[in-house]
């Protein structure tokens, strides 16, 4: 481990330009740093992707990498893909695979354009994404995956973050019982981290229906320690502060946690659970419907964007809401 150290200004403004970036992968075709008021030309003539899931990757993404550089990071929700590539792409591990994917304004259009474009990027994990050995819509083996990797691997730790419509899945729960058989000194640590949002495609999900006793005593149930990380604040931006926070101190504890187990102590490993809005820092409402923290924000939460005033607005207002003038310049860059 190389310590803390976290900076949770600089993992804030991280956040903020990796979610603004995932929206314009989401929505824009042209007009991606808003230079000018948002017009209907510049939206995609189809909108095609997840949301909801995506401000939970891309929080889980930057805490973990500010503690540690050297954690494996598996993503069980490929579909929420721009996010996995909007932080690939800030950190410039996509332009080491694409000479396009520069970290300048042109490197941006391309980024936003060719995200679900004929000849681009597709809208789920694939294998021309740097890291990804497998199509990331088919969801359940994210868990089995990690602790195979680390198989023989004492120096090793992976997070893997597993969506709770994923938690329901016969694959998911099975792989539960590998750490019964895998934890301990021969092997790495494989730290499973579940993200609570409550909602899947078009119903709550279980998990998200169970109180936190519910939840905590199924988990020790298959042998593990369960650790709160929550981001559920009204505030979007409070929400990520405290989560920040909670993230540090859990990390904290899942190391002590694997040192014991490292010397040989019989304790259960670490198991955290990131409890979020679906689709945090997206849209609250629409006609009166609730987007934020509820199964509408799933996929693409304002579809008329392209055609309703109404919609189109309030898309201009949510990335604007992430304060892009303050991350990037034109002439220096990212601000970052």
């Amino acid at each position: 481990m190389k310590g803390s150290g976290y900076q949770k200004e600089k993992i804030l403004r991280k956040i903020r330009a990796a979610n603004y970036l995932t929206v314009a992968q989401l929505f824009l075709k042209d007009n991606f740093l808003l230079e000018k008021p948002l017009e209907f030309d510049d939206i995609k003539p189809r909108l095609l992707g997840h949301w909801g899931t995506c401000p939970g990757i891309t929080l889980a993404y930057n805490c973990l990498k500010s503690y540690d550089e050297d954690i494996e990071f598996v993503v069980g929700p490929g579909h929420g893909f721009p996010a996995l590539q909007a932080n690939l792409f800030l950190d410039g591990e996509l332009e080491k695979v694409d000479e396009n994917a520069t970290r300048d304004k042109n490197g941006i259009a391309y980024l936003c354009k060719k995200f679900s474009w004929p000849g681009g990027f597709p809208s789920h994990a694939s294998p021309i994404t740097p890291g990804v050995i497998c199509e990331g819509g088919e969801l359940g083996y994210a868990l089995a995956t990690s602790y195979g990797f680390m198989l023989g691997h004492p120096e090793k730790t992976v997070a893997v973050l597993i969506g709770d419509g994923e938690f329901e899945t016969a694959t998911a729960l099975a792989s539960m019982n590998l750490n019964k058989l895998f934890s301990g000194q021969k092997n790495g640590n494989v730290l499973p981290i579940l993200h609570l949002n409550g909602y899947k495609i078009s119903a709550p999900t279980i998990a998200g229906r169970k109180s936190e006793r519910e939840l905590s005593e199924l988990l020790r149930g298959f042998g593990f320690s369960p650790i709160f990380v929550k981001a559920t604040n009204e505030d979007a931006e409070l929400a990520l502060e405290y989560a920040i926070d909670d993230f540090e101190n859990a990390l904290k504890t899942s190391y002590e946690i694997f040192t014991k187990i490292k010397k040989g102590e019989t304790v259960n490993p670490p198991f955290i659970i990131m409890k979020t809005d679906k689709g945090l820092t997206g849209p609250e409402e629409l006609n009166g419907t609730k987007i934020r923290g509820n199964f509408k924000s799933h996929q693409i939460p304002l579809l008329n964007a392209k055609t309703d005033e109404k919609e189109l607005k309030i898309l201009e207002n949510w990335l604007k809401s992430y304060r892009m003038n303050e991350l990037f310049n034109a002439e220096k860059g990212f601000l970052l």
